[in-house]
């Protein structure tokens, strides 16, 4: 059952665009609207409790603490982490860099004999997909040309599903580091979490879970899905820019090795040495965005209160929409399963190219009929190589969307190959 109607609750989407047309939002796999509880928290902060965090003896340090650490605790919340397993990082790209500059650093000698068990060089492996963002491939192959690692990486079919045939080979006793997405940013396809995961386990490998597009959109479950890290974006799950998360098992964080150095993260320092904190402190140095920080604890507080089985129901009711619309139009393509029984694992997503129209002349007619979406390769041109495409135009839902606006998309891109006579 689709959710109530929630626009009520995101100021934002009450105004007008092109020529006095109510705004159609479908670009939240890009950024998300943010609902007002998230702007009073930012606001409230700022104007009642603005203080610097943990080391402060006033009465507004205590407050400012309590509520960065509140916030901490309900982004553990949503993920079914324990709050010290949460860590702030400026995004969710900072939070993947975060763990791949540890690594390299642990791999360097940085962290002694704790950090040992990162090590990786010459004759070690790091697997990716051919599906990824590149906030979850360009690092990775940097840690790979810092060490003398191979990258390798699970291909994709004709459709963007991982092919697993020679998963057992490509995952291996080499193996160190498993990334992947949870949720792939161009088709919505939902990963074989599980079989990932568990050849990873089966070989001593650490898994990397890039969750930007899974935590806004479906339960996640940090513990059920046995993974060991996983970064997330505030932004796009209701939350403000500019600040991000990390997951990470306990005893994997405090042995990691920081990638920021610096007052905050530090144990003790003498003119020779330093020693860090523990987890998750040693991966937060210098000052915090706690105002953001707390907004973020607020969406996370916003979606639990919708329910996430309730968010995960209503997208794949507007996706199902959407997709189904744009695949009976002539000359329009939709990326990823076509077929009803075979997008059984899609959420949130229609990503579309148009036969001889470029995706951001699509974008443009959409955009004058007040319809605001994604065009580009959206971060992620393995994929979209993949398809023989260069770009797609790309619709995203959250909990605001409903289903006239899904319809207003499929309407709007059924004109646009009669608009450049590609009929």
């Amino acid at each position: 059952m689709l959710l109530p109607d929630l626009r009520e609750d995101f100021p934002l989407l009450t105004r007008t665009v092109r020529n006095g047309k109510p705004l159609v939002y479908l670009d939240s796999g890009a950024t998300a609207q943010k609902p007002r509880v998230v702007l009073d928290a930012e606001r409230e902060f700022y104007e009642q409790h603005n203080a610097a965090v943990q080391r402060g003896a006033h009465l507004l340090a205590e407050e400012a603490t309590e509520l960065f650490e509140g916030a901490r605790g309900d982004v553990a919340s949503l993920v079914g982490a324990q709050s010290q397993e949460i860590v702030w990082a400026e995004n969710a790209t900072a939070a993947v860099n975060l763990v791949a500059s540890g690594i390299g650093n642990a791999s360097a000698g940085i962290g002694g004999d704790e950090a040992a068990r990162f090590k990786i060089g010459p004759g070690d492996e790091i697997c990716v997909t051919e599906t990824e963002h590149h906030a979850n491939l360009v690092p990775w192959q940097a840690l790979a040309t810092r060490t003398g690692a191979t990258l390798r990486w699970i291909p994709v079919d004709d459709q963007g599903r991982m092919i697993l045939d020679d998963l057992d080979s490509l995952v291996n006793e080499r193996t160190r580091v498993l990334a992947f997405t949870h949720v792939s940013n161009v088709t919505g396809l939902i990963s074989p979490v599980g079989a990932l995961v568990a050849r990873a386990k089966a070989v001593g490998a650490l898994t990397v879970l890039d969750g930007c597009q899974s935590v806004p959109h479906l339960p996640v479950d940090v513990k059920a899905l046995d993974i060991d890290f996983m970064a997330m974006s505030a932004h796009k799950m209701l939350g403000p820019t500019g600040i991000g998360a990390l997951y990470g098992r306990k005893e994997l964080l405090d042995a990691l090795p920081p990638s920021i150095f610096g007052g905050g993260a530090v144990k003790v320092v003498t003119m020779e040495e330093t020693s860090w904190q523990e987890a998750p402190m040693r991966f937060e140095a210098g000052s915090q965005p706690v105002a953001q920080a707390v907004g973020m604890g607020a969406a996370a507080r916003y979606l639990a209160g919708v329910g996430m089985d309730r968010v995960e129901a209503h997208e794949r009711e507007i996706a199902a929409v959407m997709r189904a619309g744009v695949a009976e139009i002539p000359g329009v393509r939709l990326l990823g399963p076509v077929g009803s029984a075979d997008a059984r694992d899609v959420i949130g997503v229609a990503s579309i190219a148009v036969d001889g129209v470029h995706p951001h002349d699509v974008g443009q007619v959409l955009d004058d009929a007040g319809i605001a979406v994604r065009v580009g390769h959206h971060c992620a041109q393995p994929l979209h190589r993949k398809f023989g495409v260069t770009g797609s135009t790309r619709a995203s839902a959250h909990v605001y969307t409903t289903r006239e606006d899904a319809e207003a998309f499929v309407a709007a891109v059924a004109t646009v190959p009669a608009f450049f006579g590609v009929n």
